[in-house]
């Protein structure tokens, strides 16, 4: 894994062509063993990024997968990624909605249960994130939009999934290293993922007796989209070097820890964790 992140921007929410370095988000090197052979997954935000490697990751190990992005500047994103899954020959069907609507995640979880005959896993991945200097310009919009897109749709999508979903079935939500220590430009975006870290622990006390595991991942600095379409270009130029490890990750290197929590032979005694891939950094608790 290499590349330092140089001055750079885009409009919201980004695509990867125009990226320096491209993102790693392939799972090129990566061998599958039939961990996930016969599943049905439901990734949002996997268009791109971590998304992108998860549905990949997901295809080497067997799974037929649906994506869902938000916007038509993804679609060539989506596409290639569709491509890479079905060259594995895997099925994979594209969803451009927006999260934030209740009715849209229903529709997706509907779509995707017809298109692929079931759901065993989902993924909540999706999210948004808008800094700002000062808290008090968090204005009611931006904040109920954070939430929407990165709380709300969760729960909406986790809801309208559980009656697909049995024993040996996986959800697993994206959490982050802002939701575990906070970030002083990033308010509404830490506190949405706090909650998500906390609602995952919550559920999967609630479904412990179901079969279904919910798990969260929380990376730290990964070299997605996101970065250059929401932070201000000074902010991207190194991005990632504060850490112990002193770089970015790549989206090839989180992707596994997505394979783990959804193969149940790798982790069917894990719920209701939250796995911090953060290249050092360390926190109580």
């Amino acid at each position: 894994m290499s590349g330092v992140a140089g001055q750079q921007q885009q409009q919201y929410p980004g695509a990867t062509s125009p990226m320096e370095p491209v993102p790693e988000d392939r799972m090129e090197g990566y061998q599958g063993r039939g961990l996930l052979a016969g599943k049905r997954a439901l990734v949002t935000g996997g268009d791109s990024g971590i998304g992108r490697a998860v549905s990949v990751a997901f295809a080497k190990e067997g799974a037929d997968v649906s994506i869902a992005y938000l916007a038509a500047m993804e679609d060539e994103d989506a596409e290639k990624t569709a491509e890479l899954v079905r060259a594995e020959g895997r099925r994979c069907a594209l969803h451009r909605l927006d999260l934030a609507s209740e009715e849209e995640c229903e529709r997706l979880v509907r779509e995707t249960v017809e298109e692929l005959g079931g759901l065993d896993v989902l993924v909540n991945h999706a999210g948004t994130q808008a800094p700002v200097k000062d808290f008090t310009d968090t204005t009611t919009e931006q904040f109920d939009r954070t939430f929407k897109v990165n709380v709300y749709s969760v729960f909406w999508l986790i809801r309208a999934a559980l009656p697909h979903l049995g024993a040996g079935s996986s959800i697993i939500n994206t959490g982050s290293v802002n939701g575990l220590r906070g970030n002083k430009t990033l308010i509404d975006y830490s506190a949405s993922k706090g909650a998500i870290h906390v609602l995952t622990m919550s559920l999967a006390q609630s479904l412990a007796t179901t079969g279904v595991r919910v798990n969260c991942v929380a990376p730290g600095p990964v070299w997605t989209p996101l970065i250059p379409s929401t932070l201000p270009a000074e902010h991207v130029e190194g991005f990632g070097e504060h850490v112990p490890m002193g770089r970015m990750a790549h989206p090839d290197e989180i992707a596994p820890s997505y394979v783990f929590f959804a193969a149940e032979q790798l982790s069917s005694y894990y719920t209701g964790e939250v796995l911090a891939p953060v290249g050092g950094e360390t926190h109580p608790g």
